[in-house]
């Protein structure tokens, strides 16, 4: 006979448990914004958490879907301090960029003219902005990020290539970005695959001088840029030292490892 299991605590705010609540259960919900100890009813979730459950997955897949709009995401006063544009990969549409990852790789022709036209070459930091899995998580970090990293480079004295967005986007984008431009550290801004705690989760990946050889190894990634998860100026200062060591070494990917330790605040 299967003992019966005790209920356990719902998944609230600790503020919001009674005065008797688990102590372990305070700490542990201060600490993750995790969906852990939500508790159950019978053999399921209690309808609290059911429901969260299906708004999640329903603002996951919002952000996916979602197309990328230019002024109405970043703002028009993001847009004209860094003179943004947007361009295409070889995806006709959403339905294609979901279904062949390798086209949402590649730049369309027409975009590939109209970077190597308004993007002065061989700057010391290329910013390119991808919607990528999640146009929610561009509109929400992107404007944050990219006006602090824009201070960070000209504090160091580095050229600020010409930053432009890329719908339809996928990672490997960052090799074409490499061979029309020669940039020497090119960052890709990108909306993650959403997930069940966050629809709003940006990505940072790196390439030191990318090429048309370059693999998943040849890139450093600073990831979970978010309300709840890294900051952006931890983000920032994550970018920028690991832009500076990637220098240093010559290369990126694997063989640069980030030195956490040196960085202030949390990460």
């Amino acid at each position: 006979m299967t003992p019966e299991r005790d209920p356990v605590a719902p998944r609230v705010p600790a503020a919001e448990h009674d005065a008797g609540a688990d102590p372990f259960t305070e700490r542990l919900l201060e600490h993750t914004p995790a969906r852990v100890l939500v508790g159950e009813a019978g053999d399921g979730y209690r309808t609290a958490t059911h429901l969260e459950l299906r708004r999640d997955h329903a603002a996951a897949r919002d952000a996916v879907r979602r197309e990328f709009d230019l002024h109405a995401d970043l703002g028009v006063d993001v847009v004209g301090r860094f003179g943004l544009f947007v361009v295409d990969t070889c995806c006709r549409d959403k339905d294609e960029y979901l279904l062949r990852p390798d086209l949402g790789r590649r730049l369309s022709r027409q975009a590939r003219d109209r970077v190597r036209r308004e993007c002065p070459p061989a700057a010391d930091l290329q910013v390119v902005i991808g919607d990528g899995l999640s146009v929610a998580a561009v509109a929400a970090q992107v404007p944050g990020v990219l006006s602090a990293l824009a201070d960070a480079v000209a504090a160091r004295g580095w050229s600020f290539g010409q930053p432009f967005c890329v719908r339809h986007c996928r990672v490997g984008v960052l090799n074409e970005v490499g061979e029309l431009l020669a940039p020497r550290v090119v960052v890709l801004l990108i909306g993650e695959r959403p997930g069940l705690r966050t629809a709003e989760s940006l990505s940072a990946y790196l390439a030191y001088r990318p090429s048309a050889a370059h693999t998943d190894a040849d890139r450093n990634l600073v990831c979970n840029i978010h309300d709840r998860g890294v900051s952006h100026a931890a983000a920032v200062a994550r970018i920028v030292a690991l832009a500076e060591r990637c220098t240093a070494a010559g290369a990126s990917g694997v063989g640069v490892k980030e030195d956490l330790s040196a960085l202030p605040g949390p990460r």
